[in-house]
Formats: structure tokens, sequence, C-alpha cells
């Protein structure tokens, strides 16, 4: 590791700014809401909210025009850690805001789950500005040890304590696999920091067996972490036995701190043995894409459904990975952004027709939705015909872009076995839209949620509406990020 300076340390804490801050009123909520009554719970969600907003503010505020390298090696900041930062921390605000009438509505309105997803957050924020294999190990613990007590939020359920604990021993073998695979690494290079090791492999290691050997542990790591199969075991059962406002923390933003790993280990620390990975890639991405689709259509249970939807959408996301070009990464960020809009709407839609005694977590639980209420209906729609990848919503672009990478480095069987499954995933999504509008309702209930729920739901799928018409914004955000 580079010595460093105190001058140098001091710079390197200003760069780190966002994560200390939220650090420090992660911890200040935690102490403030002893102080408060069960009536009073509520300002924790708002002071959480308002939290992570001002972070992404600092973040914003940070002027990147190039790669920054920090803390002696272990923090490095860069476009494409400042993007996926600030969409990360905007998902967390989307999902608090999501979750507080839920939590309201069962009487688990506890300061917990606020301080609990800052925590995650901040491990989040760490990994995905990880210079070192440190930072990077740090922060993904520091977000797992945080999801594992989320799931088990809800101490009255049976089937909540039952997924944490296959969430944490099943995540536990990952992350040792993974550090293994990182202690491999370390060996072969003798460095522990990401760009020396991206010029020890360029500089002879690059078919080095033991070097093969680590990346082979490092995509168990990082397949799990992404839920790709064969490493999917863990994603259904904690999906569904999750508190619903678990499930949308863990199918979101933490699935943007897994790409952010996969983007460090692999195109940034390992580009020189791209070769390598890119194979080992293609199987994970072959059998997400068929596992995830092929299974989603048997299932009546919506959060399993959207469980094997994320799976099927991992490896479109695997797609542009393993192109290792420029254009592919883009891609492959575009449509990890692009999917974490589209899934948090998703879910908010189940916490929005959930209710005491009622999670609205069953297909059915969908028929006649626009008899109930148009408006929602139409968001719902918006959502599932983007995640089917129809024009003109942001699914279409997302899934043309990873497609058109493949092609463009001669993968041309693996896009159109991404284009024939797509058509396969586009039956289920356009069955909740024939539930909604040609069924009659099985519930009259009016639909509950606040206004501000509501009104951050209707953007939301409006966003992913309007991605989809204008995408250009969002395609230059990727191409800055990663040039």
């Amino acid at each position: 590791m580079n010595s460093f300076s105190v001058a140098d340390f001091n710079s390197g804490l200003g760069l780190a700014a966002p994560e200390i801050f939220l650090g420090v009123a992660a911890c200040a909520i935690l102490m403030l809401d002893l102080l408060l009554t069960d009536a009073q719970r509520h300002w924790t969600g708002a002071l959480a909210v308002a939290a992570l907003l001002v972070t992404a503010v600092l973040t914003l505020m940070q002027p990147v025009s190039t790669r920054v390298v920090a803390l002696g090696g272990l923090f490095e900041l860069d476009r494409m850690a400042q993007a996926l930062k600030v969409v990360t921390l905007l998902t967390v605000s989307m999902v608090f805001v999501y979750s507080t009438d839920y939590l309201q509505r069962r009487a688990l309105l506890k300061g917990e789950y606020y301080v609990l997803g800052l925590f995650a957050t901040l491990g989040g924020m760490v990994l995905i500005s990880a210079g070192s294999l440190i930072t990077l190990y740090l922060g993904l613990e520091l977000m797992s040890l945080c999801l594992y007590a989320m799931v088990a939020f809800d101490r009255e359920s049976g089937i909540a304590a039952e997924s944490a604990i296959k969430y944490f021993v099943l995540g536990s073998m990952a992350s040792g696999t993974l550090l293994y695979g990182m202690s491999i690494l370390y060996g072969v290079t003798g460095s522990l920091e990401l760009a020396a090791i991206a010029n020890a492999v360029q500089g002879g290691f690059a078919d080095n067996i033991g070097l093969i050997f680590g990346i082979a542990f490092l995509i168990v790591g990082i397949g799990f972490k992404l839920g790709a199969v064969p490493f999917h075991m863990w994603i259904p059962d904690v999906y569904e036995g999750s508190p619903t406002c678990v499930t949308v923390f863990i199918g979101t933003a933490s699935k943007l701190a897994a790409f952010a790993l996969a983007m460090r280990l692999l195109p940034e620390a390992l580009a020189a043995s791209q070769p390598d990975w890119s194979q080992m890639l293609v199987v994970l991405s072959v059998l997400s894409i068929a596992i995830g689709n092929v299974v989603a259509v048997a299932q009546t249970n919506l959060k399993r459904m959207l469980a094997y939807s994320t799976i099927s959408q991992v490896g479109y996301i695997l797609l542009g990975i393993l192109s290792g070009t420029a254009q592919g990464y883009q891609a492959a960020m575009f449509y990890m952004v692009s999917y974490v809009i589209v899934a948090s709407g998703a879910f908010g839609m189940i916490l929005l027709l959930a209710r005491q005694g009622f999670e609205a977590d069953k297909l059915v639980d969908f028929k006649g939705l626009n008899a109930r209420s148009p408006w929602f209906a139409g968001m719902m729609a918006i959502l599932m015909f983007s995640l089917a990848g129809l024009p003109p919503f942001v699914g279409f672009w997302a899934k043309l872009g990873v497609i058109q990478a493949v092609l463009a480095v001669g993968y041309t069987w693996l896009a159109v076995v991404a284009v024939l499954f797509s058509v396969v995933g586009a039956f289920f999504y356009l069955r909740i839209v024939k539930l909604m509008y040609f069924d009659d309702p099985t519930d009259s209930t009016v639909l509950g949620g606040s206004v501000l729920m509501r009104t951050v739901l209707s953007a939301n799928a409006l966003l992913a509406f309007g991605l989809g018409v204008a995408p250009a914004a969002l395609i230059t955000i990727c191409q800055r990020a990663l040039p």
C-alpha cells in the first residue's frame, strides 16, 4: 500500500465527505430515535430521507473530471462512482418513503429499519468508491450484515426469520469464497490496490494459472451478490419471506453495489484477463436469462415472480460486462440504473396495495386494479411494459444496448438467446397487465398510501416512461462514467 502524508490524508477525507456525513447522520439518528415515542417515530424516517438527500447533494457537488485515488489507495472517486452513489442515495430515499406507511400499518415502524438501511447504504457507497480489496470487502460486509438484520426485522414472522438464516448462511459462504479469491489475487500480484493489481496482471500475470483460479472464486462471489444462476438459490425465498419494504431495498440498492463490485474487480482490476472471466460470465449469463424467464412463468406470488425476473435481468446486465468493451460497460450500467428505477416502482405498487393483514403479493391481488384505480393501474402497466422491454419504455433501450454490445464482439448466438428469452419474459409481465384490465376485481378496498407515497410512486413510473421516450440524458451519463 502506498505511504501517504497528513496532507494527502486530509484531502482524501474531503473526497470521502459524503460517506463521512452519512455515517455521522446515521449515528445521530440512532441516538435521536431513543428519545422518540412510537407516535413520533415517523420523524426518524423523515430525518433518514433528509440525510440521504443531503448526502446526494454533497456527492453531486464534488468536482470529478478524472479518476482520483486517495487515502493511500483505499478510496477512489471517478464519474462511475459519483453516478452510482447518487442513484443509490435517491433509490434508498424512495424506498424509505414507500416503506413508512407499510411499517406503520403493521406496527413495525421502528428506528432500526431506517438506521440499518442508512448503514447498508453507507456500505454500498464505500464499496462503490473502493480503490483496494480491503475497502471493497469492508463495504460489502457492512452492507451485507445490515441486510441480514433487515430481513429478520419482523420478529413475529417465522418466514422472515427462516429467510434471514438462509440469506446469512449462503451469504457468508459467498463472502468467504470472494475473500479467498481476493487472497489468491493478492498472493499472485503482491498488492491490494486495484490499480496496482491491474498493472501487475497486464505486466505478465494474465495467463498465470493461480490468477485464473482466483478469478473463478471471485466470479462465484460476484454471481451470488448479483443473484446470477447457479448462485441464485437465496433470491426467491428471501424476496418472498422478507417484509416487502426490505425486499424492495435488497432488489434495488444492493444490486447497484453488486454491479460496482463486478466493475471494480473485473474490468478495472482484471482487464488484462478479460478473455478468462468473460467466458465464465457467458455461462452465468445464459443460465440466468433462461432459468429466470422460464421459472418466472410458473409463479403465482408476485414477489417470487419479480425475484426470478431479477435473475433474468442480471443475465442481461452480464451480457454488457462480458463483452469487454466500453460500449458494453456503458450498456450494462444503463441497464442496471434503469432496472433499479423500474423495480423500485414495481415493489412500490405492492406496498401501495398492501394493508393491515394483507400483503398484496399474489398475482390475483392485482385483478381488476383498473376498476379500483385507473391511474395506478396505468403506472403498473408502464412498469411491466418496461420490464418486458417493449418500446418506447426504458427497458427496451436497456435490452437493445446490451444486445448490440455482444453483437459487436461476435457473440451472435448469445444475442439470439437473449432475444428469444425476452419473448418468454414478456408473457409473465403482460399477464399482470391482463389481470389489471380484463379481470374482475376480487377486492373493492380503496387504495391506501399517503399523498407523498402516491406522488413519489407516480413520479417513479413516469420516469421509467420518460427515460424511454428520451433516453439520451441517461445514456450520456453512462458514457461519461465509463468512457
